[in-house]
């Protein structure tokens, strides 16, 4: 990756038009081949870029040969960024250079997520208790001819519970446990079989299907299940 940090102007040409006038930015130049061109501010989004695949060519002069730009100052780098599909480019021209920099990342391992799905779903089971006293867990994923239950549990009673769990709770999720809980209510093993619907955020609209079907509807706090947060202690 190579990092520079420039007073540049950038012109893109291809299926739209736009202009950058003069001003100091940093550009980016990744492996892929991708070109991004950012300002202080806007967050993590660029000015402008673009995507590969795209060649890069550069034109280099010296402070003599230095050419004007359409403002009239000299420019003493050209970047011509040319998409091998589209023929659109993108014109970077440096005026002058603050920092230049390369750093060679090697391949990244990838984002790993924390609080997905399958972590809520092995807090729960190691904490089945937090849906009531004298709870036990059955088994997690527990198989069925349309796919596996996220939890399988008993309450205090002794009646089979099946819980589904979602970062987000939205109808989708209801209209699956829906599914899960007719064909366990056929088993007499199991019958009758109740449901829990349980996320981290519940939409309203989940939340009533769910009353409508007869499911339950349980926030999950994250923090809580790992023990970190200490619910009782909140003020709010």
């Amino acid at each position: 990756m190579r990092l520079v940090v420039a007073h540049c102007s950038v012109d893109y040409a291809g299926r739209l038009t736009a202009h950058l006038p003069l001003a100091p930015r940093l550009l980016i130049v990744k492996a892929d081949g991708s070109v991004l061109v950012h300002s202080d501010g806007g967050s993590y989004k660029p000015l402008n870029w673009m995507s590969p695949p795209c060649t890069l060519t550069v034109e280099r002069r010296s402070d003599e040969e230095a050419a004007a730009d359409a403002d009239g100052s000299p420019w003493i780098e050209q970047w011509q960024v040319t998409h091998t599909k589209t023929g659109d480019t993108l014109r970077v021209r440096l005026h002058e250079v603050l920092e230049d920099s390369s750093h060679e990342l090697g391949v990244d391992p990838g984002l790993q997520k924390d609080g997905v799905e399958a972590h809520l779903q092995a807090l729960l089971a190691q904490n089945i208790d937090h849906l009531g006293e004298g709870w036990t867990l059955v088994r997690r994923e527990y198989a069925t001819a349309i796919g596996p239950v996220d939890i399988l549990a008993r309450d205090a009673d002794g009646a089979s519970v099946a819980i589904e769990i979602k970062r987000r709770g939205e109808i989708d999720g209801v209209e699956q446990l829906t599914r899960y809980l007719e064909l366990l209510n056929r088993d007499p093993l199991l019958a009758p079989v109740r449901g829990i619907f349980a996320a981290q955020a519940i939409k309203p609209q989940a939340r009533v299907l769910a009353a409508d079907r007869g499911i339950d509807c349980v926030t999950l706090d994250y923090d809580a299940l790992r023990g970190i947060d200490d619910v009782e202690s909140r003020l709010f």
